[in-house]
């Protein structure tokens, strides 16, 4: 059987004007990046303004397992069933953070023959949106400290500096540092601290904004510490937004490239969802509901992370109207759910099946809060017997759900037909009554407990003295409208990761708040969550290679 990086490297890719042309591109619209990768020029995003929007489907999950669930091959495997079907489609994804890919997680392109390519390209350096990212946040952070050093005209209390430096890595020992050792010129001493790529605000604001003059206003907004009588420090203060609007420039256009079946996708943005809101760029799903009927997009981790924040964060600020979602399941992750250990998921067991299943239900029960019509579809394997899709068949027929299995891993576009026939026939004949789960106007606390209690199962949240402060300046400083970004594992749908199946009635601990003014939302740091991950004992990139030719092994 051929990995998912050998599958990718057989492909036969189009160029990509030719995928670009069928969607109605012309070639002087797209500002090419090799052969198979483009940008798309704000002259084609213009152009398409004025069409009718197409139809919104999320992609989301159960959370997530060792045994694996698909969101993305799922996501990527139903676009190509509606190409199959002769239906307009497009996909919209984020791009794959370098950290997971030389961690644990891998990259974030897909499976078997559900995968956008070029696959290395993708999960590696791809077009240099990340670095754009990370150049404009560690500039912002090299201006804020010069600005200390040439006099501190803002007075800024560097007892209190916020903004934090940032790398596309997992490095652990970066989380918490201290800069400026040396002599005079070399800066001020003080603590400083690390947050990956994904985690920064300004790729929130990239992925948030709608076009320069937006991202301009939302990085100008960006607070980056206190002064000495309390009062907030922004980046236009410290008069850093056009260059760092001039480093996101071309970090701003989508990417198209295109699936194993030559569907096309656009690429853009990755906010982690464990960590930050898990969507891609509002740009290019917006620019995809323009280009094509139907719009196929993902969400990061579990529903109770990317979901929750997709319909939350970026429906609200983006005035999105989603349609319908598909919730993906596998039978062996439902099972891991029910207390079987990931060596003994291949064999049948119902028992397992029926107490790790409530997991699935709890994930059901949170999406339909948000009145979206639901299709549930399991990620088949092999080892999954005609007893076990039967029983999860059924357990969501009753709650109100459709149901298709989806076989793109081993198919392609022709193993995600039932499913793609499925979101089609749940488009047509039912209505999206789509809302938010909490209004602006609620506190800040408010908003916490509300996603602590409804979508997590909660039955109590305590916060830390730090975190009670920190809302209360947050209240005090106008920001209390905002959403809230919830920072938590993504194991379990408490803030204890070892917890799972639904867990229920827990304690929830808020240990830290923290505003993202130019995003436009609070950050909550729940349990013992990280911004910046650190590498396992035995990373993925111990595995991987290139040989003289070039050929890249070990990815995936």
């Amino acid at each position: 059987m051929k990995s998912d990086i050998q599958i990718a490297q057989d492909a036969v890719m189009e160029p990509i004007v030719e995928v670009a042309g069928r969607a109605g591109i012309m070639e002087d619209e797209l500002e090419l990046y090799g052969k198979y990768k483009a940008k798309i020029t704000d002259a084609y995003l213009n152009r398409i303004a004025q069409n009718p929007d197409g139809k919104l489907i999320l992609v989301t999950a159960i959370n997530p397992t060792p045994a694996g669930e698909g969101k993305t091959t799922t996501s990527v495997g139903l676009g190509e069933a509606f190409g199959k079907l002769h239906k307009n489609a497009v996909i919209a994804l984020r791009e794959p953070s370098l950290g997971p890919c030389f961690g644990i997680k891998g990259g974030a392109a897909g499976g078997g023959y559900a995968q956008v390519v070029p696959m290395e390209d993708l999960n590696l350096h791809f077009t240099g949106d990340f670095h754009a990212i990370t150049a404009a946040n560690n500039l912002l952070a090299a201006l804020l400290d010069n600005h200390i050093q040439q006099g501190n005209e803002l007075r800024i209390d560097t007892r209190q500096v916020i903004w934090k430096r940032c790398m596309d890595m997992n490095d652990r020992v970066l989380r918490n540092i201290v800069v400026g050792l040396g002599n005079k010129m070399d800066g001020y001493t003080r603590e400083d601290h690390f947050v990956i790529t994904v985690a920064s605000e300004i790729m929130a604001v990239l992925c948030l904004a709608t076009d320069m003059k937006d991202l301009k206003e939302r990085l100008a907004r960006i607070l980056v510490a206190y002064d000495c009588d309390g009062n907030p420090v922004t980046a236009g203060q410290l008069n850093a937004v056009g260059a760092m609007a001039a480093l996101l420039k071309d970090a701003m256009k989508p990417n198209l490239i295109q699936t194993l079946e030559h569907t096309p996708a656009l690429v853009h943005g990755g906010p982690f969802a464990n960590i930050a809101h898990g969507c891609n760029s509002v740009r290019a799903t917006k620019a995809a509901l323009k280009m094509a009927d139907y719009v196929i997009t993902e969400a990061g981790f579990g529903a109770d992370l990317g979901a929750e924040k997709f319909f939350d964060i970026k429906c609200r600020i983006a005035g999105l109207h989603p349609d319908a979602v598909v919730l993906v399941a596998t039978i062996r992750a439902l099972k891991y759910n029910g207390g079987v250990a990931k060596a003994d998921l291949n064999a049948e067991n119902l028992e397992a099946l029926k107490k790790g299943i409530v997991n699935l239900e709890k994930h059901i029960e949170n999406l339909q809060l948000f009145g979206v019509p639901i299709v549930v579809t399991l990620n088949s394997f092999v080892t999954d017997t005609e007893a076990e899709i039967a029983f999860v068949k059924k357990f969501c027929e009753e709650r109100g759900c459709e149901f298709a299995l989806s076989e793109v891993w081993e198919k392609g576009g022709e193993g995600g037909l039932a499913l793609a026939e499925k979101v089609l026939e749940t488009v047509d004949k039912k209505e999206s009554h789509f809302k938010v789960l909490y209004e602006d106007n609620v506190s800040l606390k408010e908003k916490i407990e509300t996603v602590a209690k409804k979508i997590y199962g909660a039955g109590s949240v305590s916060y830390s003295a730090a975190a009670e402060k920190q809302l209360q300046k947050l209240e005090a400083l106008g920001f209390g409208k905002l959403p809230v970004c919830m920072a938590k594992n993504q194991y379990s749908l408490s803030d204890d990761p070892e917890k799972l199946g639904r867990p229920e009635g827990f304690d929830m601990g808020i240990r830290e708040v923290y505003v993202s003014a130019g995003a436009g939302f609070v950050v909550v740091l729940t349990g013992t969550i990280v911004t910046m991950p650190g590498l396992s004992r035995n990373p993925a990139a111990h595995k991987i290679d290139v040989d003289e030719n070039g050929t890249i092994t070990g990815l995936f």
